[in-house]
Order: C-alpha cells, then structure tokens, then sequence
C-alpha cells in the first residue's frame, strides 16, 4: 500500500468530490437547444455560453481537438522544463497564478457575477500561491478543474475525449516508467510550493501505518535553534506527501463530461439524468484510483491515468448497457 488507508481514502475522495463538482458545474453551465424538424425528428444541440473569458473555444472538427490538447501538453511540459533547467520558480509561480486565476474565475462564473468572480479568483489565487496550506490548496483544486473542463468541452465530443484518455495514458506510462521526467517535474513543483494536483502532506507520527497527522507544509519543523531546519526528522516522525497530478484529474473530468454531453445529444436524456449518469463514470475512475493505490508500494512512483483510464471505460460500459 503506497500510503496507510486514513491518507489512501481521503486522497481518493477528494479526487471524487472533484469528479463529481466538475460534473454538476459543467451541466449547470452547458445549455441543450432542441430543434424539431418538419418531419417531427428532435436534434439536441449542446450551446456553451460565454464565460468570463468570453467566447469558449471553437474547432471545425471535434473529433480531431485531442491533437490540439496533446500539443498543448507537450507544450507546456516542455516550457516547465526550461523553467528547472534555469531554476527560475518565480517565473513558474506568475505562470501558475495566472492559470489559476483563469479556472477559477471561469468555474466560479457559472454560481456568480462575472465581477465577484473574478474578484474571488484573484484573492484565492493569491492566497494559494503567496499564503499555501494544505487546505487552500485542495478546495481551490476543485474549483480549477472544474474550470478547465469548462474552458475544453466546447471543443471535445465523446471520440476525441476517448482517443485523448488512451494517448495521455501512454505518455503518462513513457513519463513516469521510462524518461522518468514526470518524477522530476512532480519534484520541481513540490520545492517550489506550488504543485498542480492534489497534495497532502503528513508526518508518520508513528513506526506503524495509520500513525499519520495531516499537516500544514510550514509547520512540519519547530524551530528551538537556530539551525532546526537542516536536521532530519526522526524516524518516527518522517515527512511524507500523497500527491495526484493535475491531469489525472483533468482528463478524466472531461471524458465524462463529454460522456454528458453525449447523453444529451443522442440519447435525448434530460440534463439531470445525464448526470447522474455520467455520475457512474466518476465513481468507476475513483474505485480505479483506489485499488492503485492499495496496491502500489510506498516510495515508488506510478503513472496513475492507465488505471483511472481502465475506470472511465468500465464506468461508460456500465452507463451502455443501463441505457
């Protein structure tokens, strides 16, 4: 077991609370536009409103938008690692910030005005960036992937979101098993305090699993001299970190929120059905998530979105055959 089943269980449930949040968010925010043909054939359109960054982004061809999201990741994997090469976090952190301010603010602009919004994006993004806690941290998380799934789903439709879970899945397998460069940005993020993904750190109180208090990052050392920072903690009380990166949230969030989409539009549910739905696949993501990390071992490294993939799948074959 990667960690003792107290930090496994809660590491799991934030990723479904997130699931789930995203899912609701995205199907308050999608609007279905019905058009009756003279025949009297119902067509079910999917319109996405303007968010506070204005129009969402349009492609011609929807099954074709994983090219552009893979090229995006390679992307900024790439731009990340300039950042390491050169040691210059500032410039990662002013990056970080600006993205979270543009999820949040989209996700909080689906529950209120644009300007409150915005408004409550920048003190929030400020806060997790300059003032991180463990808390801060993870609620803001869910509020960012939600708004990533928003900014994306206009461009997404059911075939792309598959073929996107099996490649990002292969990259994980290549990043994590054989260039081993996602350890190394995992690692980058963690020093720099500003890690994308869930992040819970906690100090083995004990010799024996289940001996564990979560804890904020600065108050891992008390400090009675001056020189407490560099001695290592005893190992009774050894500092550890259950993380989950950004897109093993992020991609999981979107296949089921095309899966909702498609629910929508060809199986002519209504919106709350549709989610509820979908709903499945985000339970059958997390129980995947849980069984890697119940049988993953601690201290090692493992690409998570082969076996959250497995989970969005088996959760759409659940949801084809109710329906």
């Amino acid at each position: 077991m990667k960690h003792s089943i107290k930090i496994t269980l809660f590491l799991v449930g934030l990723f479904l609370v997130t699931q789930l949040f995203g899912l609701t968010t995205v199907n308050k925010y999608i609007q279905p536009k019905e058009t009756i043909s003279p025949t009297g054939n119902i067509t079910i359109e999917i319109e996405h409103p303007v968010t506070v960054l204005g129009e969402p982004p349009r492609v011609e061809n929807k099954s074709s938008s994983y090219i552009y999201i893979m090229l995006g990741v390679l992307l900024g994997t790439g731009l990340l690692f300039l950042f390491i090469k050169f040691n210059i976090q500032k410039i990662w952190k002013y990056w970080f910030l600006l993205s979270v301010f543009v999820t949040l603010a989209v996700a909080f602009g689906v529950y209120m005005n644009p300007y409150l919004a915005v408004g409550a994006a920048v003190a929030l993004g400020w806060w997790k960036v300059y003032r991180p806690n463990v808390w801060v941290h993870n609620l803001t998380e869910i509020f960012i992937y939600t708004g990533i799934a928003i900014i994306f789903i206009s461009i997404l439709n059911l075939l792309s979101a598959f073929i996107l879970l099996l490649l990002i899945s292969v990259y994980d397998m290549i990043a994590v098993w054989k260039s081993k460069h996602m350890i190394t940005l995992a690692k980058f993020q963690t020093e720099a305090k500003v890690f994308a993904g869930l992040f819970i750190p906690y100090k083995r109180m004990g010799r024996k699993k289940g001996e564990e208090k979560i804890i904020l990052p600065k108050k891992v050392l008390v400090k009675p001299t001056r020189a407490a920072h560099t001695m290592p903690l005893p190992p009774s009380e050894k500092m550890k970190n259950a993380i989950l990166g950004g897109g093993d949230i992020a991609f999981p969030l979107l296949f089921a929120s095309a899966a909702m989409e498609r629910l929508i539009e060809v199986n002519h549910l209504g919106k709350a059905a549709a989610l509820g739905f979908s709903g499945i696949i985000a339970i059958t993501s997390a129980i995947a998530l849980l069984i890697l990390l119940l049988k993953a071992r601690e201290d090692t490294f493992y690409p998570a979105m082969p076996f959250i993939t497995v989970g969005c799948f088996a959760g759409y074959w659940i949801v084809w055959l109710l329906l």
